[in-house]
This record gives structure tokens, C-alpha cells and sequence, in this order.
């Protein structure tokens, strides 16, 4: 499937075009071409003045609450909203193709990531017609009369992620303007030309300083913009380490709201009851879509020493039947990484749990045992695992034919000296624990520093019930015999600890970019009137 090289040399400065003569960043796909890196095109690399222009033009539009755009009817900003949903439909070709070779993820996850958000923008137009509605309401408590709505909260940086680049930038960046604050937003470091065609129909839909956009490296256009204490919400989806260091460069962090996607290990329980087949299915998808990049992938499975030889021989069956290939093939579910440097880094997680196997034979230490020290082998997983063995299925690791491409590896057993054990991985390895006490499995959640999400695989209604009651005080959501999602994008999608801040969901996304605000008198005749005229 061919691209357009994209040479990005305009840029917008309060919704002028202006030709950029700076210097650029070369874009390569992950994909090759005759076995050398395809060129797909640039993007200008702003320096500080760059940035902080593009800021001040924000800055005008909002002009501290007082602008066009923040005492706007969100009626009229729907409107406006309306208008680029329509113009962003008209670019869907261009964008999926640029997704398939810039970010290597496939053809119907590349559909279904725009067409997902999409809709996702359509109902957020819908829910907050139907807020605002509800806001227009005067109640009466006390002999006090109330006008309860939502105001913006001033100039709002957006930074998204590469594994969603399209998808999680505009489902950020459209309810902050909906909600009425201004927005400067950067794309992530891979998956930056996919924005370029929506660029000019951000400028053609929205006031003159309402969008903007800026590009380049992160110190230095990031770093000048929060620096100067300017920016009022930050909207990050990205790593806790990354979040913590852009939070601390604001002057007066305690102003600087929040909303903030990051990592999980997302683990699955499968107990000795569960349906395998229904289970392997879900797991598979849980923990390998899109490569497994992604927050929501199942990171780690526990799996019941009573079924676990059962469950690793035919997951990593299951596996090894998975088609790996170009993204634009039939039924291709792996495909190239991205990331400059993954191959070499899950190769090194894997030479890790080695050295782990090969230090615990040395010391004649069993293989497989649970921490009460009980050791348990496994069938003909167990004879593997005597001899050293931590990859249980047979095709894995780089393919030559494709270089930039990781057959998936099903590692076992993992236990807590391995990197894997507590590391995100963010890639096709699936590591695999077996337990025989469920309060282990508990105690590495507690332990965890992350809360996301977690599955639970099993048909006793007494044990996932208590272990339910649990697991809703260490994750945000709990799924039971499915895999970890986002979705139903009505939902709240969040995290506890290192996982997130903030509350995503088209509901919850008006809310958290927006702050309540009302408009009071005493109840009387006059008064009455008066806000009825509001």
C-alpha cells in the first residue's frame, strides 16, 4: 500500500500558514523497503521562540477567560466541532495509510482507530449538548437561587502517545475545547506525520488561536511552555517517569491540573477452574493486539499450577498460529515495531530470565516451585524447564525477513527475580507465573506500582467475588473471564498509583477539563427574573 512522502514545511502562527525554513526531523518507517528503512518524510523542529510564539497566540485567544472562544455557547462550540469532524472524515484514507507504515500497526486496527474516534467525537458532541441542557436548570435550596454549570480552565497542553497517536490525542484534545479552554498540542515522537493532514482542517474549522500546534524535541519546546507558567491543564498519556519530570517544571505546580494516562502491568488470574479455551482466546488478544503496545495489554499471567502445563502448551500453540507480517496483509496480527532500539530491549528482558534459570540450576534450586517452597512440575512443560528452557513456543524473536519485526515469546516460568516479573515490557514477550494460593497473586497487586486494570479467568462465584471486593481497592476496573479494554468509551477509563491522575471517558473527559462554577442571588420576585434572563 503506497504513501505520499510527506515533506512538512508549512505551519501555522494564529492561522497564517507560514513556510518553515528551520531544521527538520527525517522520518523512517518501521517498515523496509528492500531491506532499507523507507523514508516517509519530515516535520520541522521548533526551537524555543518557535514555541513560545505558538504559546502567545494561544494565550491571546483565551485572553484569561475573557476571549471569543471561552464565553462561547457550547452549542456554538459544538458547531465548530461538527465542522472538523467532517473535514477529519474526508482525510481517513491518508490518515490510516500514514498509520499502517508510520506506527507499523495493521490495516483494521488502523480503520478502527480512526473510526473509533470518529465516533467518539461525535458523542462527546452529543453528551455535552445534553450537559449544557442540564446546567440551564435554576434551582432553589435554602431561599438561595443557583445557575450550577462548567467553565473552562485556560490554555491546555495536549501530548499523546505513539501506540494511539490519532485516537488518544483527539480524545483529549476535543473535549478541552468543547469545554471551552484553548489547546497547544504536540504529537508524539513517533506518529507525527499522520497529524499533518489534519492540521490545515484544525485551522479551517476553529477561531484564529484556538488550536495550535508545536513540534519538535521535548526539552526544548516542552520544557519553555510549562516553564513559563502559562499553561493551566496538562493532558499527557505517556510514562509516569516522563509525567513527573514535565509536573516539576511548572512554577506553580499546585495550579497545573492533571490529566494523565500512563503505564500498567495489567496482570490476568486464571484459576484452576477456568474455561482454557475461552481463556487462551482472551488472553491472546489481551496480551498481543497491536503487538501488545498498549496500556490497557495484558502485561503478566498467573496461571493455577493445577492447569498451567495445560495452559502454557496450548497458549503457546495458540501463539506460533498467529500471522506476522506487512500491516496492509490479510489477517496479519504481528507486525514491525516502531521503536528505535525494542528489538535489542526484548531480547535483553529474555537473556535476563535466562541468566535467572541458569543461576537457580547452579545453585540447585528447583525451576518451578510457589513461595511456600513447594516444587510442582508441569508435564512436558516441566521436562523444558529442567533443561533451561524459558521460551515455551517455538517461533519467536526477530525474523529476518522483516528486521524491525519480534515474533511473540511466551516466557515461563517467570518468578520475582525476573526483569519481567515487575517491568513493562510494552511488547510481544508474554510472561507467565504459576501460583497455587491466590493470596500471592493479591500480594504482588498490593505490591505493585501500578493500578490499572486486572482479568480474572474462573466460574466459582464465591472466589471471585472475594477476590472482587479486593482487587476494586488496588485497580480501576476488574474484568471477569475477558480481557483488559478501554472500551465502551462511555465508561470511566483511569488508574491507581503510577497508572494515571484523572479520569477519562466522553463523560468524564467534559468534566475533568472543565470546573464548576455558579451563578447565585436570594430568592424574590426581581431576582427570579434576573436569572431567568441568564
Amino acid at each position: 500500500m503506497e504513501f505520499n512522502i510527506t515533506e512538512q514545511k508549512k505551519y501555522y502562527v494564529n492561522g497564517i500558514p507560514k513556510q518553515w525554513d528551520g531544521p527538520v526531523m527525517k522520518v523512517y518507517s518501521p517498515i523496509l523497503t528492500n531491506g532499507v528503512a523507507t523514508y516517509m518524510g519530515s516535520y520541522p523542529m521548533m526551537d524555543k521562540d518557535a514555541a513560545l510564539t505558538q504559546l502567545d497566540c494561544t494565550i491571546k485567544a483565551y485572553d484569561k477567560g475573557r476571549g471569543k472562544w471561552p464565553c462561547m455557547s457550547v452549542e456554538n462550540r459544538c458547531q465548530y466541532v461538527m465542522k472538523f469532524i467532517k473535514g477529519m472524515e474526508s482525510k481517513r484514507k491518508e490518515v490510516v495509510t500514514l498509520l499502517m507504515w508510520e506506527i507499523g500497526k495493521n490495516f483494521q486496527d488502523s480503520c478502527k482507530e480512526f473510526d473509533r474516534t470518529v465516533e467518539y467525537l461525535e458523542e462527546t458532541v452529543k453528551v455535552a449538548m445534553d450537559m449544557d441542557k442540564s446546567y440551564k436548570e435554576i434551582k432553589n435550596d435554602g431561599g438561595i437561587l443557583a445557575q450550577i454549570k462548567r467553565a473552562p480552565l485556560g490554555v491546555t497542553l495536549c501530548m499523546g502517545p505513539y501506540n494511539y497517536p490519532l485516537n488518544e490525542s483527539l480524545t483529549t484534545i476535543i473535549p478541552a475545547l468543547i469545554a471551552g479552554n484553548v489547546v497547544i498540542a504536540k504529537p508524539p515522537k513517533i506518529g507525527v506525520l499522520l497529524h499533518y493532514p489534519l492540521l490545515e482542517v484544525f485551522m479551517e474549522s476553529f477561531p484564529v488561536g484556538v488550536f495550535n500546534m508545536v513540534y519538535g524535541d521535548g526539552p526544548t519546546v516542552i520544557s519553555p511552555l510549562l516553564e513559563s507558567g502559562k499553561i493551566d491543564v496538562l493532558a499527557f498519556i505517556g510514562s509516569s517517569k516522563v509525567g513527573d519530570i514535565l509536573k516539576k517544571q511548572h512554577p506553580h505546580p499546585h495550579r497545573l491540573r492533571c490529566v494523565m494516562g500512563m503505564e500498567a502491568k495489567n496482570p490476568a488470574i486464571i484459576l484452576r477452574d477456568a474455561d482454557l479455551s475461552l481463556t487462551i482466546n482472551e488472553c491472546l488478544a489481551g496480551a498481543l493486539s497491536y503487538n501488545g503496545q498498549r496500556c490497557t495489554a495484558l502485561k503478566i499471567l498467573f496461571v493455577h499450577e493445577y492447569i498451567v502445563g495445560d495452559f502454557v502448551e496450548r497458549f503457546a500453540k495458540a501463539v506460533d498460529g498467529l500471522k506476522c507480517g506487512l500491516p496492509w496483509e490479510d489477517g496479519v496480527q504481528i507486525t514491525p515495531l516502531p521503536e528505535p532500539g525494542k528489538i535489542d530491549y526484548l531480547n535483553g528482558l529474555i537473556d535476563d530470565a535466562r541468566k535467572v534459570i541458569k543461576s537457580d540450576m547452579e545453585a540447585g534450586l528447583p525451576l518451578i516451585q510457589c513461595k511456600s517452597g513447594e516444587v510442582r512440575v508441569y508435564g512436558s512443560v516441566g521436562t523444558l524447564t529442567k533443561n533451561g528452557k524459558v521460551v515455551m513456543n517455538e517461533s519467536w524473536g526477530e525474523d529476518p525477513n522483516y528486521l524491525t519485526l519480534f515474533k511473540p515469546a511466551v516466557v515461563f516460568p517467570v518468578n520475582e527475580k525476573m526483569r519481567l516479573y515487575k517491568e513493562e515490557q510494552f511488547g510481544p514477550i508474554v510472561p507467565i507465573v504459576p501460583f497455587k494460593y491466590e493470596s500471592d497473586v493479591m500480594d504482588y497487586i498490593v505490591n505493585s506500582n501500578y493500578g490499572q486494570q486486572v482479568s480474572i479467568f474462573g466460574n466459582d462465584p464465591d472466589m471471585i467475588r472475594e477476590m472482587t471486593s479486593q482487587l476494586v481497592n488496588q485497580v480501576c476496573r476488574v474484568n471477569i473471564n475477558c480481557q483488559c479494554q478501554r472500551g465502551p468509551d462511555t465508561y470511566p477509563f483511569t488508574g491507581r498509583k503510577d497508572s494515571a491522575e484523572g479520569t477519562l471517558s466522553i463523560t468524564d473527559a467534559l468534566r475533568v477539563f472543565s470546573i464548576r462554577t455558579m451563578v447565585a442571588t436570594k430568592d424574590g420576585n426581581l431576582n427570579k427574573k434576573l436569572m431567568m434572563s441568564l
